[in-house]
């Protein structure tokens, strides 16, 4: 701030002392340290509130920058990094299989030569037709 040689104090204290006189010079001297006190205690004070108000913009800084990286998708970041253009989930991915050709139509049925005979439906009180016909009788 302000740079005095010894050489400058010494006329300062040879000049307050002719001035002021022997006798006021230690209460003169006296409220000269305190004032210079308060000067430095308010010098002091507003440098720690300058110095406080630096962390404070370098916290947000911090501050703005940890949001940024908690904001981050780790797991897409992570796949651009080492695949960027997808080769590899292409490559992972299984193969996709043409569509099934479809099925051809059927088959016309043959034709039936000659169809069996229907039987007649079954009447409930009755006994069920026997298939091989019984004769009865002689023997011829």
């Amino acid at each position: 701030m302000f740079d005095f040689a010894w050489s400058e104090l010494a006329v300062i204290a040879v000049v307050a002392l002719v001035v002021i006189g022997p006798k006021d010079l230690p209460r003169v001297m006296r409220t000269v340290g305190i004032w210079v006190g308060k000067a430095r205690a308010i010098a002091r004070e507003f440098q720690s509130s300058l110095d406080q108000m630096m962390r404070e913009a370098e916290l947000d800084e911090m501050r703005k920058q940890v949001e940024q990286a908690t904001n981050v998708n780790l797991a897409h970041e992570i796949e651009r990094t080492i695949d960027p253009a997808g080769e590899l989930q292409k490559s992972l991915e299984e193969p996709t299989l043409p569509p099934p050709a479809p099925p051809p139509p059927p088959a016309p049925p043959p034709p039936e030569a000659s169809a069996p005979a229907a039987l007649p439906p079954a009447q409930p009180d009755a006994p069920p037709p026997s298939p091989v016909p019984v004769k009865s009788g002689t023997h011829d």
